[in-house]
């Protein structure tokens, strides 16, 4: 039985743990966020939402997950 590799990464300041090699499409789709609603910081730089794809997640990144929300 092969064994899951692990890392830990804060999430909106909370430290988290996720599968070894996840992209961040990937948890953005895991956490059921929706891609149009939000803006993404890894590692304080706003990320693209084209790339997201191609970002593989490594051990200590942080990421901040904003929601847009409208209002006058």
């Amino acid at each position: 039985m092969k064994k899951i590799k692990k890392i830990k990464i804060k999430l909106n300041g909370k430290i988290t743990t996720i599968i070894d090699k996840i992209t961040l499409a990937e948890l953005i789709n895991d956490l059921k966020i929706p891609l149009k609603k939000v803006a993404i910081e890894l590692n304080k730089e706003i990320i693209d939402k084209n790339k997201i794809r191609k970002l593989k997640l490594k051990n200590n990144d942080v990421i901040e997950i904003v929601h847009f929300i409208g209002g006058g």
